[in-house]
């Protein structure tokens, strides 16, 4: 999307579409008096007049003007002014984009009037991405359809709002969201298209653009690393794995980095424990978490933000073959620690646990990883929320806020010493599952093992990573999610 600032109100007045933000109980026209032309307060006065637009949240109302001024303004209703946060802003840039497709305008211009209560950056900031990420659409596989009754807005102007603020915020933003729609294509693309190797040359695509330093394993290398838990995954697949392995240079020489760690399960079909047919397709999405670290590596370097980052990213398929690992097979890890496969459906553990103990080798400042690890955290917490969990709880705390500021929420579960023992195995150091009890937890606990004494933090983006689009600026499919919360993580760590 092309996104441009426009500091003076007056000058947005050849906009094809206008989009407005009206508060409950607020003077809708002496809000607007410096928004809009003189004809289009007219056409607003009637619509107020009218009982019609009274600013409650979900409110809208389109009206029409004549000669320069917007020939066309969308008013939004957003609730109470004090009320207002910047998901609400997200949402509600949402809902622009959502009229100008109907409109089927591929320009949209969006005031930033009324939204003094939460700083102009952040407004700015917050705008951007909701209209960024609610234009993008999934159609690199599909023909143009040219009787579509929606178009795809492709421009989108910020007018108003604290000149300097208001435009630094809302290219603040623009990154952003091309950061989540980047995770998002790579989310929707099909299991026979984002492969391992596709991951990889992806990640090195990105290093290229914004000059990050990427190294590649094959499985030669990675088998010399001594990494034999992912190898176990991928032995089913004649997709061979891949370790991808980003870097960048933002902080002080010498200075412990952040590592993000994603898994990149390209396709999972359980291997020999397989899935059930329904819902397979799906698993096409078990690679987010490794989506969202390559997606985030792009932003933080574009933002020049002021930390060493390392993003790591195992990536591989899961699938039954004769040549795949069994339940009951015992394998060994680059930590060291014997593993017993119980289910091999419980895979992606074992590819994190040797990214992991690889980036524990790194002696990070603090390790966070994001995995589409368990089916359990969707009963624990649906699909409003991630859960977080870890050997530090300000790291925990840490990962919260920046999710509440981030609009991607993550909850924390325990890792009690009690739910270790779940793992203990007869033939092996531990196991691969814990039983049905704490599903989400066990996993964890299982991860824990192989961290060291690392401040470390996992996600379990299971939930959240993909859904309906029930979100105004959503569609059906990839979210990008953690792709937001990891980028504001390490802005705050950067200070």
């Amino acid at each position: 999307m092309e996104f441009g600032y426009i500091e003076d109100p007056l000058e947005a007045r050849g906009a094809n579409l206008l989009a407005v933000a009206v508060t409950e109980g607020a003077d809708v026209i002496e809000e607007m008096a410096d928004v809009l032309d003189p004809a289009l307060i007219s056409a607003v006065r009637a619509v107020v007049a009218s009982g019609d637009l009274k600013g409650k949240l979900h409110d809208e109302i389109v009206v029409y003007g004549q000669g320069e001024q917007p020939k066309r303004a969308v008013l939004l209703g957003v609730g109470k002014a004090d009320e207002l946060t910047p998901e609400k802003l997200r949402r509600f840039a949402g809902r622009a984009v959502r009229v100008a497709e109907r409109l089927r305008m591929e320009e949209l211009s969006i005031s930033l009037k009324g939204f003094g209560s939460i700083g102009a950056r952040i407004a700015a900031q917050s705008v951007a991405e909701g209209a960024g990420i609610a234009a993008w659409k999934f159609t690199e596989l599909q023909a143009e359809d040219e009787d579509s009754p929606t178009s795809i807005v492709t421009a989108l102007r910020l007018v108003g709002g604290v000149p300097v603020e208001s435009s630094a915020g809302g290219m603040e933003g623009a990154v952003i969201a091309r950061a989540v729609n980047l995770c998002r294509s790579l989310q929707d693309r099909p299991g026979n298209v984002a492969t391992p190797s596709h991951l990889a040359d992806e990640a090195l695509r990105v290093g290229r653009e914004v000059k990050l330093n990427v190294r590649i394993f094959d499985e030669a290398r990675i088998r010399e690393e001594g990494m034999h838990a992912l190898l176990s995954v991928t032995r089913g697949s004649k997709e061979e794995a891949r370790f991808i392995v980003m870097e960048y240079r933002g902080g002080t020489d010498g200075a412990a980095p952040l590592v993000l760690v994603g898994k990149g399960l390209t396709f999972d079909s359980g291997g020999i424990s397989i899935k059930p047919s329904q819902g397979m397709e799906e698993m096409k999405y078990d690679m987010s978490g490794g989506a969202a670290v390559i997606a985030t590596m792009q932003a933080i370097a574009e933002l020049e933000v002021k930390e060493n980052v390392m993003g790591l990213i195992p990536a591989s398929d899961n699938m039954p073959s004769g040549t795949a690992t069994k339940p009951g097979d015992v394998i060994s890890s680059l930590a060291g620690k014997t593993i017993e496969v119980i289910n091999t459906d419980a895979e992606g553990r074992l590819i994190l646990a040797d990214a992991l103990a690889w980036g524990a080798r790194l002696r990070p400042a603090a390790m966070v990883d994001c995995a589409t690890l368990t089916g359990s955290v969707i009963i624990a917490l649906g699909h409003h929320a991630a859960a977080v969990m870890g050997n530090d709880n300000a790291l925990v705390s840490e990962l919260r806020d920046a999710g509440d500021a981030a609009g991607e929420r993550c909850w924390p579960l325990p890792l009690w010493d009690e739910y270790r023992k779940q793992l203990d195995s007869n033939y092996a150091d531990l196991q691969n599952i814990g039983g049905r009890p704490a599903g989400s937890i066990t996993a964890g606990a299982f991860l824990k093992e192989f961290v060291g004494d690392v401040p470390w933090a996992h996600l379990d983006i299971a939930g959240t990573a993909w859904g309906d689009g029930k979100l105004s600026y959503q569609r059906k499919g990839g979210t990008g999610f953690p792709t937001r919360l990891l980028i504001e993580w390490v802005r705050r760590r950067a200070g």
